[in-house]
């Protein structure tokens, strides 16, 4: 038996261990965290390596546009999917699963011969990230009691922003070494090892869930709504560099009637006693729909941000990608450490005011940031825009495990646990994939045909105002949202 097993009945399966096992609980929870952090990773590291990609396997626009976004809409279009299949067959196998085949589809994305079968293993690699992150979210939610979980959401937050800088700064740390002569190919291999030992760690330490008596699979729910975001997220990534064609916009189009239909069909399932993909109910309820919309928003603009300081930093300014990824290792920390140490305390004290203190916090950098780049030409340095974007990871590090540890929180039953982690890791993945190109467009555009790095400059601004609606956007549902008070009269 596991250092966390329980013996119980089905949906007590995988109750919170007892006291005593608090130990246990945060020995596995790294183990559980090293999937979200592989997730953000393989997100960002690729912007770092892609004149790597475009030189070694003549990738062009398009394909290098795949290559990132192919991940992005496999791995947000699987998220409910996967979270409902962990539900149903327990969240400890999907787990060991979901990590085992990532690992293997980062090897295969290492040994890619050419620029698109890197794209096929790349959707494989997305397909497969889907169906491990839920997973974490719900054992999170299994594992740790009401009092200890505001700590797990914190290194959950801490996570995200360790992983997501991580690809900035490790990746130009790799391809700076050339490992054995690797070159852009060691950002996959480093997967390996690391799967491995999380598979190998997750199967010896994780709690045993045992599936529903007789599991009943919704594929037309999950078809439907993985259609739907398809529709939405494939002509969003490849629009801009293939001159928005028609069949973009007839794409886009046509999601929200697909969506809309597969929402109908979930709810009269329901209604019928069966056992949808997605609860229509839960989505709806106040709190868990705003919730997702400050998720969703502030990884759109978090995603978009780093992408545009990205292109600033090294084409902009001249960084090579290893310069550039350290830039953001202050970032990094302030995510981190606010994230840890700052959001639990203030959750304790102010409740869900603490992300709306955060959205405050980013947008405090983000004013920052602006002033830095339209008063520092023409002898803008790296060194300047440090302090804005320290304070825009601290607002971030506030925000992101807090709204996650009121979503998990809001009265979700344990049966649901992995439907609603994967609900919500769809709207963070949704938001990511959305905030790099919206905010990229405005980047490109803002860019025009001049490449000085005067031009990137207003570039970066007008992509940083657009950052700014969207926080404002963000502020406006988390002041919105229900105080705790009020939500349990």
């Amino acid at each position: 038996m596991s250092v966390l097993e329980t013996r119980s009945v089905p949906c007590t399966a995988a109750r919170a261990p007892a006291d005593d096992g608090f130990a246990a609980r945060r020995r596995v929870l790294p183990v559980v965290l090293s999937a979200m952090f592989m997730a953000m990773f393989d997100w960002f590291v690729v912007n770092v390596a892609a004149s790597s990609l475009q030189h070694d396997l003549h990738a062009g626009e398009s394909a290098l546009e795949l290559i990132v976004g192919g991940y992005g809409f496999a791995y947000a279009s699987g998220l409910i999917t996967g979270g409902r299949l962990g539900d149903l067959f327990g969240h400890r196998r999907l787990f060991v699963l979901g990590m085992l085949a990532f690992t293997v589809a980062s090897l295969l994305c290492g040994l890619a011969p050419n620029a698109w079968a890197l794209v096929a293993f790349r959707v494989l690699q997305g397909a497969t990230a889907a169906l491990m992150v839920p997973q974490m979210l719900a054992l999170i939610n299994i594992m740790f009691p009401v009092r200890e979980r505001p700590q797990a959401m914190a290194a959950f937050g801490a996570t995200i922003g360790i992983g997501a800088v991580s690809g900035q700064v490790l990746g130009g740390i790799l391809l700076d070494a050339n490992l054995f002569g690797w070159g852009w190919r060691s950002i996959f291999y480093i997967n390996v090892p690391i799967g491995l030992a999380a598979a190998a760690l997750a199967a010896r330490w994780l709690p045993a869930h045992e599936k529903s008596a007789h599991p009943k699979l919704d594929p037309i729910g999950a078809l439907g709504f993985s259609a739907a975001l398809a529709l939405l997220l494939v002509p969003i990534t490849l629009g801009r560099p293939e001159g928005w064609p028609l069949w973009t916009w007839l794409s886009m189009a046509a999601a929200a009637p697909v969506l809309a239909l597969t929402v109908r069909y979930e709810r009269r399932l329901t209604e019928r006693g069966g056992e949808p993909v997605l609860d229509i109910s839960m989505v709806r309820a106040r709190g868990f729909g705003l919730g997702l919309v400050i998720a969703g928003g502030y990884l759109t603009f978090f995603a978009g941000f780093m992408l545009c300081l990205t292109l600033l930093l090294q084409n902009g300014l001249g960084l090579s990608p290893l310069a550039a990824g350290l830039a953001f290792a202050p970032l990094g920390a302030c995510f981190a450490s606010s994230s840890f140490f700052l959001a639990p305390r203030l959750a304790a004290r102010i409740g869900t005011r603490v992300m709306v203190v955060g959205t405050c916090t980013s947008l405090t950098g983000l004013a920052i940031t602006l002033a830095v780049l339209h008063f520092g030409e023409p002898h803008l340095g790296t060194p300047a825009l440090i302090p804005g974007m320290m304070i825009v990871g601290t607002g971030n590090g506030l925000t992101i495990p807090s709204v996650v540890g009121a979503v998990l929180s809001s009265g979700i039953p344990q049966r649901q646990a992995g439907m609603a982690a994967g609900v919500l890791t769809t709207a963070q993945q949704f938001g990511n994939a959305i905030g790099a190109t919206v905010l990229g467009v405005i980047f490109f555009s803002a860019l025009g045909a001049g490449h000085h790095s005067g031009r990137y400059v207003t570039a970066m601004e007008w992509s940083a105002l657009g950052g700014g609606v969207v926080l404002l956007l963000v502020l406006a549902a988390a002041l919105a949202l229900p105080r705790p008070a009020a939500a349990e009269r």
